[in-house]
C-alpha cells in the first residue's frame, strides 16, 4: 500500500500527518515506530491522523513516535488544523475532538495557529516542582542556566523515577527570562527524549509561571525550536480557564513511501 503523508512542524516539534477520513490507514504499533523513526522511516516525534467525526469539524487522531496512542499533543492539534484547510476543511475557527475531549482552534492573519486548550482545575505544588495535566500530565520545575542544561538526562531521571515511571510524565525545565517571558525545554515520554518544543508543556509551564496572582495572563514563550505564546485566566480557587496555545504551524513537504517495504 502507498501512504501519502504530509512532513509538519511547529516549532520544531514535527509529526508525519495523514488524511484518514475515507479510513485506509489501520496502523499497528510497529508501523507507527517504524514511520516516525529518524534515520530509517519519515522520522518524527509522532503521527496524526485527520479523520471525520459526527458534529466535528474533524478528529484528530495521535500516536507518539513510540507507536502507541498518546494523550493531547498542542503542537500536533497546531499542525492539524493547518492541515485540515489544506486538504479542503476551509474554514477561520474550527470545533474538533481530541483524545482529551473538545478542542476550538482559529487561523490568525498572520497564519498562526490559535488552539483553545483544556481547563486546569488545579496544580499539585511540591517542594521545587509543580505537576499538573494540560491535556498531557506534565511536570515543571524552575532551572538557571538553562541553555547549558542536560535535559535528556535529567528528564528521563524524573521520568523514569518510582513516582512516574508506570505511567509516564513529561518533564518540562523552565527559567524565567521577564516579567511575562520564559524559556522552556521539555522530554516527552512517547518520544523519550528531549523534542524542540512542547504544546502542551509549554501550556504547562507558562500557568505555573502565571505573571498576575488573579485574572488575565499573556506568557511569552521561548523554544529550542522557536516562539510560541499562552493566554488564560487564573482563577482564586486555583483554577485556570480560557487557555489559548498559540504560534506556527508548517507544512514541511508531502511524501509517499511503500508500506510494504517496511521491515525489509
Amino acid at each position: 500500500m502507498l501512504f501519502t503523508f504530509y512532513k509538519y512542524h511547529g516549532t520544531g516539534n514535527d509529526f508525519v500527518i495523514a488524511d484518514n477520513r475515507e479510513g485506509t490507514y489501520n496502523f499497528d504499533t510497529a508501523t507507527i515506530k517504524h514511520l516516525c523513526k529518524r534515520n530509517f522511516g519519515i522520522g518524527a516525534d509522532g503521527l496524526m491522523l485527520l479523520q471525520n467525526k459526527k458534529d466535528y469539524d474533524f478528529e484528530m487522531v495521535y500516536y507518539n513516535a513510540d507507536g502507541n496512542e498518546s494523550s493531547m499533543c498542542g503542537n500536533g492539534g497546531r499542525c492539524l488544523v493547518h492541515f485540515a484547510n489544506l486538504v479542503g476543511i476551509k474554514k477561520s475557527e474550527y470545533r474538533f475532538l481530541a483524545i482529551d475531549g473538545e478542542h476550538y482552534a482559529e487561523i490568525q492573519i498572520d497564519g498562526k495557529i490559535r488552539l483553545k486548550m483544556q481547563d486546569v482545575p488545579a496544580i499539585s505544588s511540591h517542594k521545587g516542582y509543580h505537576v499538573l495535566n494540560t491535556g498531557s500530565p506534565h511536570y515543571v520545575k524552575e532551572k538557571n542556566e538553562l541553555a547549558d542544561a542536560n535535559v535528556t538526562i535529567d528528564g528521563s531521571t524524573i521520568r523514569y523515577s518510582e513516582d512516574y515511571k508506570q505511567e509516564g510524565i513529561n518533564v518540562n525545565f523552565v527559567e524565567v527570562t521577564g516579567p511575562a517571558t520564559i524559556f522552556v525545554r521539555t522530554y516527552e515520554r512517547g518520544v523519550e527524549a528531549e523534542t524542540l518544543s512542547c504544546g502542551t508543556g509549554v501550556t504547562a509551564a507558562a500557568i505555573v509561571c502565571a505573571h498576575n496572582d488573579l485574572g488575565f495572563n499573556n506568557i511569552d514563550v521561548k523554544t529550542l525550536g522557536g516562539k510560541l505564546s499562552v493566554e488564560f485566566e487564573k482563577h482564586e480557587d486555583g483554577s485556570h480557564t480560557n487557555v489559548w496555545l498559540t504560534g506556527p504551524a508548517v507544512n514541511v513537504y508531502k511524501g509517499e513511501m511503500d508500506l510494504e517495504m517496511i521491515g525489509k
